[in-house]
């Protein structure tokens, strides 16, 4: 995976833990919300926080102090 597949995908994973932030934020304010639903969107923002920084950690060269 070339860096700038790396930056392309980071970028689609950015949009989409956007995308999770808002609908977790409109899931929640509605008081009779599904629970499962929102733990679940809530994993899923996680997982793509967890995906994100290990393409960020291949974007930055290892220094060797």
């Amino acid at each position: 995976m070339g860096i700038d597949d790396v930056r392309a995908r980071l970028e689609l994973l950015r949009i989409e833990h956007r995308d999770l932030d808002s609908a977790i934020g409109s899931l929640a304010d509605v008081s009779a919300a599904d629970q499962l639903q929102l733990a679940r969107l809530k994993k899923r923002k996680l997982r793509l926080r967890d995906e994100i920084a290990v393409l960020e950690d291949q974007l930055i060269p290892d220094i060797i102090a």
